[in-house]
């Protein structure tokens, strides 16, 4: 079992709306695509994004330790900051159901490194444990769930048998307080929670994002501007993903008397509703960036 860090914790993304954080110019039909790891080709949001974005929050403080925490530039005293993030990877990817309007899917690769990640940060993976499952099959948390009629699980133009486990329903409840906390969304994620095999979610991590055609109007006339037209990827609504927040060393020319503890409890523990990646003025990227706690132990 790998050895948790000294002064770390867990942190979540849970998108509300439509979540762009691009990389420029996309090769294929896509014109503006999404982040995406390298080895899975699953969607990320980099560590660089959520730590700008939690210093830009943090910046209307004015709070003295935000340089600390988050670093500051300069061409003398520039420092990268105390906290270090990790990339946020995907955890749950929404897709649309026929029965329960949506599912939250996860793979057993997906969890496997998410729980190599809970070690990793401190938080507590006991009775958490990996179900195998088949192309055809799903794995769901009870025979009563939202998502299945006679058995099966209709996901887009997918359909798969069911089955009813003790470590979907152990993964759901996990994810449901460390996401949802005390609220009644934890009952709705646990009845639409569903754990699919490795290459059903690597097929549904490359389809199953949203593609929209957008446009540029010229101000003047009020027309498309000519050959203005492009297509733009983003993780959908209700996505969740996670990474990791540690504390290797102070900058101690800054910090003062200052512990990781102490900038833990102030940068890294309330939940935040942030703006991460592009199209903001259109209400993008609008999350919910919760960090865990002892509420989300088994």
């Amino acid at each position: 079992m790998d050895t948790p860090l000294k002064h770390s914790r867990l942190y979540w993304l849970h998108a509300l709306t439509p979540v762009h954080v691009g990389v420029g110019r996309g090769l294929d039909y896509i014109d503006l695509p999404i982040m995406r790891e390298k080895i899975t080709h699953w969607p990320i949001v980099p560590s660089s994004a959520v730590k700008g974005v939690l210093r830009a929050h943090y910046e209307e403080t004015e709070n003295s330790l935000v340089d600390v925490a988050f670093g500051s530039g300069g061409d003398s005293d520039a420092n990268a900051g105390s906290l270090n993030f990790t990339d946020a990877h995907i955890v749950c990817l929404p897709v649309r159901s026929l029965y329960g309007t949506f599912a939250w899917c996860t793979s057993p690769m997906a969890l496997r490194r998410f729980l190599r990640d809970i070690t990793t940060y401190g938080g507590d993976g006991a009775g958490l444990e990996i179900p195998a499952v088949a192309n055809a099959n799903a794995s769901i948390t009870s025979s009563d769930t939202a998502l299945a009629e006679r058995n099966t699980v209709f996901l887009e133009d997918l359909d798969f048998s069911n089955t009813a486990s003790e470590q979907a329903k152990n993964w759901a409840l996990y994810i449901a307080r460390s996401v949802f906390g005390e609220s009644s969304w934890q009952e709705a994620f646990v009845s639409r929670f569903i754990i699919l095999s490795d290459d059903t979610f690597n097929f549904l991590c490359d389809t199953g994002t949203e593609v929209n055609a957008r446009i540029r109007i010229e101000q003047e006339t009020k027309t498309v501007v000519p050959g203005a037209l492009w297509y733009e990827e983003s993780l959908p609504a209700e996505t969740l993903l996670a990474g990791g927040v540690w504390c290797e060393r102070l900058y101690k020319g800054k910090a003062g008397s200052t512990t990781a503890d102490a900038l833990f409890s102030q940068y890294c523990c309330k939940p935040l509703h942030l703006q991460i990646g592009g199209n903001a003025t259109t209400g993008q990227g609008q999350v919910r960036c919760i960090f865990d706690s002892e509420a989300a132990k088994p």
